[in-house]
């Protein structure tokens, strides 16, 4: 018969197997810098500015993405090659399943996705979408329904995955709309 030191040993070790199995799995693609830099190559400055979100903000934001904001506090970054603008880029962290995405969506000046760029993914690497499903959402904006299963495609065994990157993108274009084109005006 087994101790219960013995026991309890033997559930620990089982236990760290399996967060090792699931850290494992985790992915860091790019770091913030990095993903800005590959977001505006041609710029010669990148700002960035923090806004807290007042209520009516927030629930416009919700409203329009048809998904609740992570956090009131986002980060703008805008790309500048002397004084034209050329573009947006919004980080949107959200959980998945479980554990967490995060990825970077750069917008043109006039609020279209430029591209979606993954920066980790923490899930099992098999649930992540390809490259080539992100590209669906390139030159999207709140003018398309942008809704899984309609005008973006599913995909098969990696659905929460689908619709986490679908509200996230969502939740980036009503950002622009909400604060950066009401800011700009």
């Amino acid at each position: 018969m087994c101790s219960r030191t013995t026991i309890a040993a033997a559930l620990c070790a089982l236990a760290l197997g399996f967060l090792g199995a699931t850290s494992a799995e985790a992915k860091v693609f790019f770091s913030r810098s990095e993903a800005l830099e590959l977001a505006f190559p041609d710029a010669d400055r990148i700002e960035d500015e923090s806004i807290l979100l007042g209520d009516d903000q927030a629930r416009a934001i919700e409203t329009l993405a048809k998904s609740p904001l992570e956090s009131r506090v986002v980060r703008v970054y805008r790309g500048f090659r002397e004084n034209e603008l050329l573009g947006y880029a919004f980080i949107d962290v959200h959980n998945v399943r479980t554990l967490p995405e995060a990825f970077l969506v750069v917008l043109s000046p006039e609020g279209e996705v430029r591209t979606l760029r993954v920066l980790a993914f923490h899930e099992p690497l098999e649930y992540m979408p390809t490259e080539r499903w992100y590209r669906q959402f390139e030159e999207k904006s709140l003018a398309e329904p942008l809704r899984l299963g309609g005008d973006v495609h599913g995909i098969v065994g990696a659905t929460l995955s689908a619709r986490a990157t679908t509200n996230g993108v969502r939740r980036a274009l009503a950002l622009y709309q909400v604060v950066v084109m009401r800011d700009d005006e």
